[in-house]
């Protein structure tokens, strides 16, 4: 579907009040959008915030996961890194999230990943992949809209972890940079805008994969009737900020050259319209099939003061599966 009919099929349905799923990609060519109900027939499950088109199914008949990862070479990394580097100090970004794939091995298949998996926000496309995302992309309650951005990590197990994240540089600046871009994404919709919570700090994941990381609410108010509009406010506020970076036209390219590759779906968005409310998530977390092949995608943010190593080690940091207790 082209995205300029996404665009139009979800004001109309917004207009109507009519509750929908939909799930878009990074490069907003293969959007999909449904009526809610007919999701399960399109072979999607979703789980977001505990609203869910899956029943619960039995998790102690599955054997304890296994999960092996195969990272790309530091030497690729490093080239993409650098070229990344080399746009940062001509100015032509100062913020790009950086992702590769991890080839993977686990004896679990995709749906049972979804199955065990805890986050928030849970997908699954039929055979294709599966996704567990921590991020909430926005979420509009009555006239509000909220967004969550989420940026900074550091391994749960390292000693000081909390403070050490609070009080890196690095990330300090990595996270006002976002704040700011997502403040003024949610200017062009939306009026009074106003951060509430700022860089607090959140768990993902557990075991000794955790990791901490830090995230901020914004949120602002709606015009009446913006369920009308809704279709227009996805397309005015993609592509996400925290899994692009700034400015984002600009930075949405360099993306492409250093990575060298589309990245589909994941870091597009998904979620449901409620008919009067909307819930949303960043497409991160992430595992798809490629032919028999699974690979996990992962990455982060990129300053000029960013240091490859640590952030070739927060790739690969990221590569874990929450599970239930």
């Amino acid at each position: 579907m082209p995205f300029n009919r996404f665009i139009s099929q979800a004001n109309a349905f917004g207009k109507r009040r009519r509750p929908f799923f939909f799930l878009i990609d990074f490069e907003q060519r293969k959007p999909l959008i449904f009526p809610l109900s007919e999701a399960a027939s399109q072979g999607i499950r979703f789980d977001i915030r505990g609203r869910t088109n899956t029943p619960d199914e039995e998790n102690d008949r599955l054997p304890e996961l296994e999960l092996t990862a195969s990272p790309i070479e530091f030497k690729r990394y490093k080239n993409g890194f650098d070229l990344v580097q080399r746009e940062l100090q001509k100015g032509n970004s100062y913020l790009l999230n950086l992702t590769y794939p991890t080839a993977v091995a686990t004896n679990y298949n995709l749906a049972e990943i979804f199955q065990r998996s805890r986050a928030p926000y849970k997908l699954l496309l039929d055979k294709r992949f599966v996704c567990f995302s921590p991020e909430c992309f926005v979420r509009i309650e009555g006239e509000r809209i909220f967004t969550y951005p989420m940026k900074g990590t550091i391994k749960a197990s390292e000693l000081d972890a909390e403070k050490r994240l609070l009080n890196d540089e690095k990330e300090r600046r990595e996270h006002y940079t976002i704040v700011d871009l997502m403040r003024n994404d949610l200017a062009t919709v939306a009026e009074m805008i106003e951060v509430r919570r700022f860089r607090y700090v959140e768990r993902v994941g557990n075991g000794e994969r955790a990791v901490l990381q830090t995230s901020s609410e914004i949120c602002g108010r709606l015009p009446e009737n913006w369920q009308a509009h809704i279709g227009s406010i996805l397309a005015e506020l993609l592509p996400a900020g925290s899994i692009s970076g700034a400015p984002k036209e600009k930075t949405v390219e360099i993306i492409r050259w250093a990575e060298g590759s589309e990245r589909g779906y994941y870091t597009g968005i998904f979620g449901i319209f409620s008919g009067d409310g909307l819930d949303s998530a960043v497409a991160i977390r992430f595992i798809e099939r490629q032919g028999e092949q699974l690979y996990f995608r992962s990455g982060g943010g990129i300053t000029r003061h960013s240091v490859a190593e640590n952030e070739y080690a927060e790739l690969i940091a990221k590569v874990s599966i929450p599970l239930k207790e």
